[in-house]
């Protein structure tokens, strides 16, 4: 039976691991879910699965887990980052809510002609996407990268990467969709480019449909708003070419990402940084 609770950490989890808990997290589980000593809860840190932890410790302002069992291997979804130009606040924090969702690798705010918000706060939104990871169930958490101006990632887009952009200027296409089921491979590295709410400047249009790597996408005979556009793309995408399609091969549990040495029962970390950037103690930073 899965666990009610799930937590996420930056801490190496394996048998007999124990786990020490800051203020933030003792207030979560002991002040707001009512755990105390000898409950169960689930953990995961985006590197050891998830893990069946028992509460040892319980106090206000601390306390300590110790790993019992693991319950899941660890799993990457596939290689796919979303691209988007920030929204309002609450709109932006959807996007990014909604991706980790629905399984990406990486988020990357993008800077455009007509980007409404020229500022994020990237803790907050990587602490938004730590919270979505432990509502749905995932064991990764996709890095949210700071904000980048969109001529600057195209000039150094990496080779074998494709590039979809969803353009405005093709709602009613009725062929709009066919590059997509056509041309990109199964779990082949890609991207998914989402405008801002004035749509792009002819320029970026312009510079978009020249990039040996970008493909435009229509989303069918109406235009979206940026967050339901994001939501269809991805859904999209995952449905013909990603772990939501019945051709996708099964996740693999050695895919342990960079920083992380050791087996799947207890690696240990690299000093590295991790992909949530210290949120996991942002819980109240995402408020």
């Amino acid at each position: 039976m899965a666990e009610k609770v799930r937590l996420y950490v930056e801490h190496p989890l394996g048998a007999g691991q124990t786990v020490p808990l800051d203020r933030g997290q003792a207030h979560y589980l002991f002040g707001v879910m009512r755990l105390a000593a000898g409950a169960t809860l689930s953990l995961f840190n985006g590197a050891d699965g998830e893990w069946r932890a028992e509460v040892t410790e319980a106090g206000k302002r601390g306390g300590t887990l110790t790993c019992v069992d693991r319950t899941a291997a660890f799993s990457r979804p596939p290689d796919l980052w979303l691209l988007f130009a920030p929204v309002k606040k609450t709109r932006t924090d959807f996007i990014v809510e909604k991706a980790t969702e629905l399984g990406v690798r990486d988020i990357r705010p993008v800077s455009t002609d007509f980007t409404n918000s020229e500022r994020i706060r990237r803790d907050r939104l990587q602490a938004h996407a730590v919270e979505a990871a432990e509502q749905c169930g995932g064991v990764f958490v996709p890095e949210v990268h700071e904000l980048s101006r969109l001529d600057r990632l195209l000039a150094d887009w990496p080779d074998g990467r494709a590039l979809w952009f969803c353009d405005e200027a093709q709602a009613g296409s009725s062929s709009g969709l066919a590059p997509l089921f056509a041309e990109a491979g199964l779990g082949a590295p890609a991207a998914i480019l989402i405008g801002p709410e004035g749509g792009f400047s002819d320029a970026e249009r312009a510079r978009l449909r020249t990039h040996p790597a970008a493909r435009s996408l229509s989303l069918g005979p109406r235009i979206l708003r940026a967050d339901t556009a994001a939501v269809a793309a991805l859904t999209l995408w995952q449905a013909w070419h990603g772990d939501w399609s019945d051709r996708a091969e099964a996740p693999s549990s050695a895919d342990a990402p960079d920083g992380w040495a050791g087996d799947d029962g207890g690696r240990v970390r690299e000093a590295t940084d991790g992909p949530a950037g210290g949120a996991a103690a942002g819980r109240d930073a995402a408020g």
